[in-house]
Order: structure tokens, then C-alpha cells, then sequence
């Protein structure tokens, strides 16, 4: 079976993340696997390399290159004929669609990874493509959302039922484990003494992460305890990533919170945390980081967001978002529990639950449903 991923690009991101990992697990099955990319570059391309997973650069230039990117689009749709084009979030899925009369045999699928989107904070361009996106929900073949939340979400905005089927993400248990070597190495860089606590965010700087939670919870922390040490893991937007510097110096725990940028050695990173954090307050569907973080042995506190109290089940702590009071909470609970048993269950939770193989088995059984 021959399908091709129509994404925007291959950045540093859950959703891309997540479609680099599905790729490769689904050419290891025999699939005739290509991605198609907006943008060229993206550094998780580099997790293509020496796969047999086709990547193609449609080389648009910027926003408005529009006529000539079609065209170049349309030819290789064209050329590679597939079974079945998978968009993959809001522009490629409409592009999928759009495309759909030039392909009479081919099926459209969407890939839906988000649920609450806060629409206010995104630009008139996000907020068109969705609008456009509910409008065309009707259209493809198939919708595979990754949470229940997001299946809710959507259906509550004039998704079709019929048309919708959640597959959540899989997590590589291979690639994130417990690695006492790394969590050395990385504390050593950053400069973390072994019995000092680490609490770690990894997640792009935006509005969506609810930093400023994070670092006022921080600060609620650092009053109760001095054995604590924050990161902030992930790259993102400029201005926003300038205002959260000047939060935590107004929090007056500058000293306390290390901003680590975006890492290319994620796993390596996980494993140097004693607790992950998601203090999203709205728009996550999967997040792949508690997968991630539970996966390598990390128990996670996270805001009920999406399907985050879902993957985390009874092996980690549950708060409500916008609260950080609620989220220092969570934590000093965390810090109390049996540190050697969380970690154990918290692994064996995403290996049963939210393997590769049962992401892969899932999607499998809907392609060749739909073909």
C-alpha cells in the first residue's frame, strides 16, 4: 500500500514528532511510505535519514508563495499516485482535501492532535483554517484523531461521527528508557547535585504550555523548599520566551530556573528529571512528552488537559489548570510517593498502553479498512 504525509514542515513538535515515528514503524510493515513537506530543513529530518521513508521538500518559500507551491504540490501528488494521502494537522489536511478531485482512487485521510484550541491567541490565518477545516470536516475519508478529547472537541464544532476514530500516539520504549549514564551526564552540564530535585517542563515556549503557571509555582515551591531546581526545556516564540525570562526575575527565582532551549537529546533529558510537568491549559490532545517522560521512568504532574490524566492513570498526579498553587501541591505529593515503584509503574503503563507496536496494529487495521 502505497500512502503518502502531507505536513507543513518537520520542526521540533509532537505532531511531527509523532508522524517521524509512525513513518518509520510503518515502512518497517511494508508500507510504501513518503512525506511531503511544505518547508524544506526541520530538524527531525534528520530522523529520516538512512530509513527507506521518502521525504520530499515542496520548497515553499514563505507564507504567500502560494501558485507555485500548488503547482509543485499537484506534480508530485501526480507522480507518486497514492492509495491513500494523509494531511496531517489543518493546512495539509485541507491541502489533502483540495486535492481530491485530481485523485478519483485515492482516499483522503486527516490527522486531528489538538482539542480546546484557544483560537484568541493564534493569527487570523489559524483562525480561517479552522473555521475552513469544520466546514470541509465532511469531505475526506477519514478523520484519525490522537485523544478522546480531541474527538469530543471536534465533534462539538460539526466534526462527523461516522468519519472520526481515535488512535492515541505511541510512545518508543526503545528510545525513551531509564538511563542512569544520561541523567548523570546531563546534571553534571547543568550543574544539578544529586540530591537537589529537578522538576522539568519540555515543551516549546508558547501560550498554549502555560508557562507563567509553571514559574509562579515554582516560586510557591521555593518558599517550602530549597532543594528544588527548575528547567524549561524547548525553543518557540521569541517575545514570549523574553516575558517568561522576566516573569521568573520577578518571581525572584531567575537562580533557580535553568532555560535549556530546544535539545536535540530529549531522552537524555528526561532521564536527569525527578518530576515532568505539563501545565498546559488548553489545546493538547496527546502529549506525547508525558508518554515520553513516563516511558523513561519520570512520574508526571500534569493539568487535566486533553488526555493527560488519561496517560498518566494512577502513576502520576492530576491537577487543574491555570492553578499553580494546585500545581505546587502536586508536586510535594509526588515528592512523597515511593520514588523506586512510580517510576516502574509509570514505565510499565506506556509499555502496555501506549507502545509503537499498538500504534502501528491500530493504524494498520484503519488503512486497510478504508482501502
Amino acid at each position: 500500500m502505497k500512502i503518502v504525509f502531507l505536513i507543513r514542515s518537520l520542526n521540533q513538535g509532537g505532531a511531527e514528532r509523532q508522524l517521524v515515528t509512525l513513518a518509520k514503524a510503518l515502512k518497517k510493515e511494508n508500507f510504501n511510505v513518503t512525506i511531503l513537506c511544505f518547508y524544506s530543513g526541520g530538524i527531525l529530518a534528520k530522523d529520516l535519514e538512512n530509513t527507506e521513508v521518502k521525504l520530499i521538500s515542496l520548497e515553499k518559500q514563505h507564507r504567500w508563495d502560494v501558485l507555485s507551491f500548488l503547482w509543485r504540490l499537484y506534480r508530485e501528488i501526480k507522480g507518486l499516485n497514492p492509495d491513500i494521502l494523509h494531511g496531517y494537522l489543518d493546512s495539509g489536511n485541507l491541502l489533502a482535501t483540495f486535492l481530491k478531485p485530481a485523485l478519483p482512487t485515492t482516499r483522503i485521510f486527516w490527522g486531528v492532535r489538538a482539542s480546546n484550541v484557544d483560537l484568541t491567541r493564534y493569527s487570523w490565518l489559524s483562525r480561517v483554517l479552522y473555521r475552513l477545516e469544520c466546514f470541509c470536516s465532511r469531505l475526506p475519508d477519514l478523520i484519525i484523531v490522537n485523544s478522546h478529547a480531541g474527538q469530543a472537541y471536534h465533534l462539538a464544532h460539526g466534526f462527523p461521527a461516522d468519519k472520526m476514530v481515535v488512535i492515541p500516539n505511541g510512545i518508543d520504549t526503545e528510545k525513551f528508557k531509564p538511563n542512569p549514564n544520561a541523567r548523570t551526564k546531563i546534571r553534571s552540564e547543568w550543574g544539578i547535585p544529586a540530591n537537589t530535585i529537578l522538576i522539568g517542563l519540555v515543551g516549546r515556549l508558547d501560550p498554549m504550555k502555560d508557562y507563567p503557571t509553571f514559574l509562579k509555582a515554582a516560586a510557591l515551591l521555593c518558599q517550602v523548599r530549597q532543594d528544588v531546581v527548575f528547567v524549561c526545556i524547548g525553543g518557540g516564540l521569541e517575545n514570549y520566551a523574553r516575558e517568561m525570562h522576566q516573569l521568573a526575575n520577578q518571581l525572584e527565582i531567575s537562580e533557580k530556573v535553568i532555560w535549556a532551549g530546544a535539545r536535540a537529546d530529549v531522552p537524555d533529558v528526561y532521564n536527569a528529571l525527578d518530576i515532568a510537568v505539563s501545565s498546559s491549559s488548553y489545546g493538547e490532545g496527546f502529549p506525547n512528552v508525558i508518554g515520553e517522560a513516563m516511558a523513561t521512568g519520570v512520574p508526571c504532574v500534569v493539568t487535566d488537559v486533553g488526555d493527560s490524566a488519561w496517560i498518566v492513570g494512577e502513576t502520576g498526579i492530576v491537577v487543574p489548570p491555570k492553578n499553580p498553587e494546585a500545581l505546587v501541591k502536586g508536586w510535594l505529593v509526588c515528592l512523597e510517593i515511593d520514588k523506586i515503584q512510580i517510576r516502574e509503574q509509570a514505565r510499565l503503563r506506556i509499555v502496555n498502553n501506549f507502545s509503537i507496536q499498538k500504534l502501528v496494529a491500530q493504524t494498520k487495521a484503519v488503512l486497510w479498512l478504508k482501502v
